[in-house]
């Protein structure tokens, strides 16, 4: 009798993204997740729940901040009205993902909330 071969754990993507702008954060941000989360616009193929690992950049910052996360939106190509294709990111919740979050919060302040379109809604 053979074993049958697991799953060998797949690592998580690592993406790049640098955000040169306060309207381009505020176009990818997604503060109605929990954990907060960003889009990340790409041709790569994702499925809901994949496990990814970000280095962003945020304007002016030299930093890059690595933040684990999950893809939990996908735009295909060819969606409605002209979005662009990529996934959506939830932070992960650890002290990462929250220092991340409320450093996007800090430099967003008084325009979450507006009516501007952004990638996702």
């Amino acid at each position: 009798m053979s074993e049958t071969p697991q799953p060998r754990p797949t690592r998580p993507s690592v993406l790049s993204l640098n955000i040169n702008s306060k309207s381009a954060l505020y176009a990818a941000y997604m503060p109605y997740l929990i954990n907060g989360g960003i889009f990340l616009p790409t041709i790569k193929h994702y499925t809901l729940g994949d496990e990814v690992f970000l280095m962003m950049q945020l304007m002016d910052d030299p930093a890059k901040y690595p933040v684990a996360g999950k893809v939990v939106w996908i735009t295909p190509a060819g969606a409605q009205r002209n979005k662009a294709q990529g996934v959506g990111v939830e932070f992960a919740a650890d002290e990462t993902g929250k220092m991340l979050r409320t450093k996007i919060e800090q430099i967003l302040a008084g325009h979450l909330g507006s009516n501007r379109p952004t990638h996702t809604l």
